[in-house]
C-alpha cells in the first residue's frame, strides 16, 4: 500500500528520498538540499514521497503559486521515481496525490516544466493527460 508522506527538513526518510531525487538532479548534494529546504520552505516549497513497504519509491517537490494566468496553481518543481521502480505506478500515484491536493487547495491548474531531452518523462506526462501548453525560456546569469 503506497503512502504519501511529506518530508520536512531533517526527516529521516531523506536518507532514502535524496538518492531518488538525485536520479533527476544528479548534481544535487545533501548540503545543497539543506540550503534549498532552508530557503524554499518559507517560500512554500514542500516535498512529498511515495512510500511503499517502508521504501521511498518516488519523490516530488512542489509549491502553490498565484499568478495572473492560473490565479492559483500547484507547480511541480521535481518529480522523480527510482529507476528500479519506474513503470510500476508510483509516479502516476504521486502525480495523482498532487492533483488531489491541488484541488483541495483550490488550484485551477497543476503545472510543471520538463527538460527538452527527457523523452520518457514527456511520454509519461502525456499519458497522464497533461499537455504541452507553452515554451519555457531561460537565460543563465553570470
Amino acid at each position: 500500500m503506497t503512502e504519501f508522506i511529506d518530508l520536512p527538513a531533517g526527516d529521516p526518510l531523506w536518507s532514502q528520498a535524496l538518492p531518488v531525487l538525485q536520479e533527476l538532479r544528479p548534481e544535487l548534494t545533501a548540503e545543497q538540499l539543506d540550503q534549498v529546504l532552508a530557503e524554499g520552505t518559507p517560500q512554500g516549497l514542500r516535498f512529498t514521497a511515495a512510500v511503499d513497504g517502508g521504501i521511498v519509491r518516488a519523490v516530488a517537490g512542489w509549491r502553490i503559486l498565484a499568478n495572473t494566468h492560473a490565479l492559483r496553481k500547484l507547480y511541480v518543481d521535481d518529480l522523480s521515481t527510482a529507476a528500479t521502480e519506474r513503470s510500476r505506478g508510483y509516479g502516476s500515484a504521486l502525480l495523482g496525490e498532487l492533483t488531489r491536493r491541488a484541488r483541495e487547495l483550490g488550484c485551477r491548474v497543476i503545472d510543471l516544466d520538463s527538460g527538452v531531452q527527457r523523452f520518457d518523462a514527456h511520454r509519461f506526462y502525456l499519458r497522464e493527460r497533461m499537455h504541452i501548453s507553452s515554451h519555457h525560456f531561460t537565460q543563465l546569469l553570470d
